[in-house]
């Protein structure tokens, strides 16, 4: 554990780097005894930052649901974010590259909830029951630490390596398809770069999110109606470039596209301090 100087310190460090670009050496290496409650606290605080200025939470994402990405971190289990309404666009919307972080991208299913999770330890009838219709998501993934160079606990601070993300728009209820088996493929300008089913996150998206339902019901910010869930990779990621296009295809549930906008200035990398 760190102190609540040392945790106000990596927020702010961590909050200025996202407005700079000018990426961080590893907290994991600047604080020895940050922990994973640590990296939480940090998260939230950042969070409550941006909240302050006007913005609003609309969900949550789930990282970490690869068994391999787990492995590579040396942890057994997912850890999320905070989804922020200045976070989302459209599909096709062009997405600037002004707000990305070195960026990555992963189809996802993402959940929209139709209903309150009131249960205190929600299991999967619960959460299936409270899911309103499912959409085609693309996850523009991002870190403010130089390099990616990340353990389990800078990914956290920096609310689990997002940047943005982009919802498709051909809603569909879950029992129109099969969550585990459905295919997906992400093409870059027409181009496959990734591939992988449901199964690939946790098993079973419903999966994750029941671990995010639970999780947040024991932080006592449980999931209510109209949250959006970013459930998690169905494949491996891919990097992007400015002026980028990529589309993916899930079966059954249907296609989203993100545009990335061309570089608008030079980007810098420098490792600060």
């Amino acid at each position: 554990m760190i102190s609540r100087d040392m945790i106000e310190e990596a927020a702010r460090a961590l909050f200025t780097a996202g407005e700079t670009r000018e990426y961080l050496s590893p907290l994991s290496e600047r604080y020895s005894d940050l922990s994973i409650t640590d990296a939480y606290a940090i998260q939230q605080m950042n969070i409550e930052r941006q909240v302050a200025s006007g913005h609003r939470i609309v969900g949550c994402k789930i990282g970490l649901t690869s068994k391999a990405v787990q492995q590579q971190l040396g942890v057994d289990t997912p850890d999320f974010g905070i989804l922020l309404d200045n976070m989302q666009y459209g599909d096709g919307e062009p997405i600037p590259s002004s707000i990305l972080a070195q960026p990555k991208i992963e189809a996802e299913i993402a959940f929209v909830m139709g209903r309150d999770i009131t249960v205190t330890h929600p299991g999967h009838l619960d959460v299936i029951n409270a899911i309103e219709y499912a959409l085609p998501a693309l996850e523009i993934v991002g870190s403010r630490i130089a390099n990616w160079k990340i353990r389990i606990t800078d990914t956290i601070a920096d609310n689990a390596s997002s940047s943005a993300f982009v919802l498709g728009t051909s809603p569909r209820l879950i029992s129109e398809f099969d969550l585990r088996l459905c295919g997906m493929v992400l093409e870059q300008h027409g181009n496959p770069v990734s591939v992988g089913a449901g199964a690939a996150c946790l098993g079973n998206p419903i999966n994750a999110v029941v671990w995010l339902a639970r999780t947040m019901s024991n932080l006592g910010t449980p999931l209510k109606e109209g949250d959006v869930v970013l459930s998690g990779a169905l494949g491996p990621m891919a990097l992007v470039a400015p002026g980028d296009i990529f589309t993916a295809r899930i079966n059954g549930l249907g296609t989203v596209r993100a545009v990335f906008e061309a570089r608008d200035n030079e980007e810098n990398h420098e490792v600060t301090a």
